[in-house]
């Protein structure tokens, strides 16, 4: 609810601090006296762009400020998505500078405009007659039908399981775009792993294999080398054994005649077990040692498939071909097991879609029964407003797609005459019929849900006599139910009012200025016998005033 309105340096206007209260509160002027300026000043802090023609004094800042009451409102989920800080009593400031840059603040924290429009559009409604164009628009007549049928809670729980819904929805798309991607190169990459797999690698093999053909490879070196080396050491005439058996026996002899001897004589019995060790193994390796055209054939062929597989993957060792195996029996895998994880998938989704089905099943009973309650309560209102023929057509299909808001399509057809055929609202329904239906939805709406603030722009322009009246009692049945501030030339509307403003323009110090000012009784009995016949209003058009007022 809009408690309070400061507006500085707007238009005509210099300063002007107002506040409103519950109920129905009527604004009135003469032609040009500034009650659009209101609207526009509403309309900045509502989020609308600003320029420098908005400045009363170019080298002063416009502020307007306008706090709102949101104790009723729940809104604090709102305030969290916006990423702002909630406040009972809420105040939104909008600043134009001389510059031109304008500035938004809610509760002085600094908010964008985006935010700002999404904020202000659950504070306040302004309507005029341009504005009832909504009424053809399909969110606006489910948004009717769901108010009357109670549907919030269930709406609430069919957008959660959507979301739920389209995420695991997404989750397929991807799964089978990737199986599929994966599925073209599924043969090719299962041949790769087949074909490692039958390799049997192993780390550190292509080393020992290299080392076992280069011993292969010079076989006869080998084999001589062992062979002089073994006649060198156990040669019976000159072989080193015997030389060393000969040392060590010449040491024996003396090594009981000094210390030094023996110790000479037993460190050449040591070299001497040494050396029959190495002439030992020399034989076995000598022996060992042979030609063997068939291993080296199969040497030549296990490091050529190593060579070869290295040379496919572009790597140079097999570890890394390893490594390329485990990647590529992921890969395998994956494929292999991605129709386990579609199933996975899509058995979740038929899960939540039979939970879908049910709640939008329950949405559209819902909607279908209040169907015949809304027309009929259209119509009774509307007759009241001076259009007796008017009939709706609304009818609801199922669709097969989940929508945001359930699983139907709306027809929300008007006919204004008596055996006239059914079309859309904005094709078939004039400026004025369309205000009229706006006005008879808005007081549908207010007793079923708790609708913003809302402000009537003169939408009662061509209307007069006793549809005045039934326009006035509608406003008043409204106000019982929210803050209704309603601009109007009509004084059977202005009569309504639990509060009554007048703008009024006044020329300070030879500049024209707007101003706002609440009226009190004789204020209002005034106004209203002005608005009755004029300026030059007779006591007849007062007492009449006093009449309308029930004074």
């Amino acid at each position: 609810m809009l408690t309070h309105l400061t507006i500085q340096n707007y238009a005509l206007i210099n300063q002007l601090s107002i506040d409103f209260t519950q109920g129905l509160s009527i604004i009135t002027g003469e032609t040009g006296a500034g009650k659009s300026i209101l609207l526009g000043a509403l309309g900045l802090v509502m989020g609308k762009r600003a320029d420098l023609s908005s400045l009363k004094y170019d080298d002063k800042k416009c502020i307007i400020e306008a706090q709102f009451n949101l104790a009723n409102y729940q809104l604090e989920e709102l305030f969290d998505d916006l990423d702002m800080d909630y406040e009972e009593e809420t105040i939104i400031r909008r600043e134009i500078l001389p510059s031109g840059k304008s500035r938004a603040f809610v509760n002085d924290t600094p908010v964008n405009l985006s935010a700002l429009n999404e904020l202000s559009g659950q504070l306040v409604d302004i309507h005029s007659q341009h504005q009832t164009l909504s009424l053809s628009d399909t969110d606006f007549q489910f948004s009717i039908l769901d108010a009357l049928a109670k549907n919030q809670v269930k709406l609430a729980s069919y957008r959660r399981g959507l979301s739920k819904y389209q995420k695991v929805e997404r989750e397929l798309r991807l799964k089978q775009l990737e199986a599929s991607q994966s599925k073209e190169q599924y043969e090719y990459n299962l041949h790769l792993y087949k074909e490692l797999e039958e390799a049997e690698l192993r780390a550190g093999e292509q080393e020992e294999l290299e080392q076992k053909l280069e011993k292969l490879n010079n076989i006869e070196e080998i084999k001589l080398q062992l062979s002089e080396s073994y006649q060198l050491a156990a040669s019976e005439e000159i072989g080193i054994q015997n030389q060393l058996h000969s040392l060590e026996s010449k040491l024996q002899r003396i090594s009981g005649f000094a210390a030094s001897y023996e110790e000479l004589a037993n460190r050449v019995a040591s070299v001497k077990i040494e050396l029959d060790d190495v002439v030992s193994e020399l034989e076995q390796a000598n022996e060992d040692v042979e030609y063997n055209p068939s291993e080296l054939e199969q040497l030549n062929d296990r490091l050529q498939l190593m060579y070869n597989l290295q040379k496919k993957h572009q790597v140079a060792t097999v570890e890394e071909l390893l490594v390329i195996f485990d990647q590529l029996a992921v890969k395998v895998a994956q494929v292999e097991g991605a129709d386990e994880a579609l199933a996975g998938l899509l058995a979740e989704q038929a899960k939540i879609a039979e939970k879908l089905d049910d709640v939008a099943g329950r949405i559209t009973e819902a909607r279908t029964k209040v169907i015949p309650k809304l027309i009929k309560e259209l119509k009774k209102l509307l007759n009241s407003l001076g259009m007796p023929n008017a009939n709706f057509q609304i009818e609801l299909a199922p669709s097969t797609s989940y929508l945001a808001n359930g699983k139907d399509q709306l027809s929300f057809l008007f006919a204004a005459n008596k055996g006239g055929s059914f079309g859309e609202l904005k094709k078939v329904a004039s400026g004025g019929e369309l205000s009229r239906i706006m006005l008879s939805i808005k007081n549908i709406l207010s007793k079923n849900i708790k609708l913003p603030t809302i402000i009537f722009d003169e939408i009662d322009t061509g209307v007069s006599g006793e549809v005045s009246n039934k326009i006035a009692a509608i406003m008043d049945d409204m106000a019982k139910h929210m803050q209704v501030i309603t601009i109007t030339h009509l004084p059977q509307i202005a009569a309504k009012g639990q509060q009554h403003y007048k703008v009024y323009k006044g020329d300070v110090d030879g500049v024209t200025t707007s101003n706002l000012k609440q009226l009190n009784t004789e204020e209002r009995i005034a106004e209203i016998a002005e608005m009755l016949s004029g300026k030059d209003y007779s006591e007849s058009a007062l007492t009449h005033a006093k009449e309308l007022l029930e004074l």
